[in-house]
């Protein structure tokens, strides 16, 4: 068997083959990109510098914002700049450290989406204690704990796949590093490793994703005692945590809880939780939440 590193780089075939698809792909990605950064950094100004918005929850929204436009940055850049481009390259290195930063940043997020639902249950089915629950120094080690168990999630990938011989053929079906993709060019048996990811990237996914069914069926039996206005409050607040998880979890789950294989619909799939859901965020957040619109008024008009 030949050496793992024989293969010095890789080639994506990205979203399209066709030419004239991917000229309008890179205009409306490019700006689904700008529209990524600037939203979530909106949030994260706004927050920062509003006297209102100082709950956990909208410690937690910045935190969300600031993965959104890291996780977009590790993948949409390079897919943009692959679109002019004929033969669509990546370095082993560069394809390995994408690995490790996409999956670091996204395994980040599904975990700060299950905290903001555990947040969410607290200030509405424990308003009384929720300040002393929910105190800075809670909040600083879940922020703490998402980070470290999206590192530890990805390093288990980045390991196991940066070990697989790879000697030829290097091209990826895919537009970014992405874990089944690359087994399926590993020139050795993966079902093992397959199996592995699926425990990983699958089981985290879907756990978090019944955490957060849970807690929401819980505060939705909880808000029949509410009075009708601190009913509507929640549920709008809830409504936008819901959309997004269903957005993000949805296509994550699709994509990891099944054996390492590669279907068509992969690509388009992957395109909703790498560009749509940090697209989108600011905008399910923004639009349904009063406080954050008037602390935007506030400080931008």
């Amino acid at each position: 068997m030949e050496p793992a590193h024989n293969v010095s780089e890789f080639v994506f075939l990205g979203l399209t083959q066709d030419q004239k698809t991917e000229q309008i792909c890179f205009v409306l990605f490019s700006l689904f990109y700008a529209a990524i950064v600037v939203g979530n950094l909106l949030i994260i100004i706004t927050i920062k510098r509003s006297q209102s918005l100082i709950s956990p929850m909208y410690l937690f929204l910045s935190y969300l914002s600031f993965v959104d436009i890291c996780y977009s940055t590790s993948i949409a850049p390079k897919m943009i700049a692959d679109f002019p481009v004929k033969r669509k390259t990546i370095s082993f290195s560069g394809c390995m450290t994408q690995l490790f930063f996409s999956h670091f940043l996204a395994g980040a997020e599904v975990f700060l989406l299950t905290v903001m639902a555990y947040d969410r249950y607290i200030a509405i089915c424990k308003p009384l204690h929720y300040m002393t629950i929910m105190t800075g120094r809670v909040c600083g080690w879940m922020v703490l704990g998402c980070w470290t168990g999206g590192f530890l999630h990805s390093i288990v990938q980045t390991l196991l796949t940066t070990q697989l011989p790879f000697c030829g053929p290097n091209e990826i079906d895919h537009y970014f590093c992405d874990v089944h993709p690359l087994l399926k060019l590993a020139c050795t048996d993966t079902y093992i490793i397959g199996l592995i990811v699926v425990a990983n990237s699958g089981m985290i996914s879907l756990t978090s994703f019944v955490v957060l069914v849970i807690s929401y069926v819980v505060i939705l039996v909880s808000l029949r005692r509410h009075t009708s206005d601190g009913r509507l409050k929640a549920l709008s607040t809830c409504a936008s945590h819901i959309t997004v998880v269903i957005i993000f979890f949805g296509p994550c789950i699709f994509m990891y809880l099944r054996p390492s294989t590669t279907f068509s619909e992969d690509k388009t799939v992957s395109v909703f939780y790498t560009v749509f859901t940090p697209m989108l965020n600011p905008l399910i957040y923004t639009l349904r939440n009063e406080e954050v619109k008037n602390a935007m008024r506030k400080m931008w008009i």
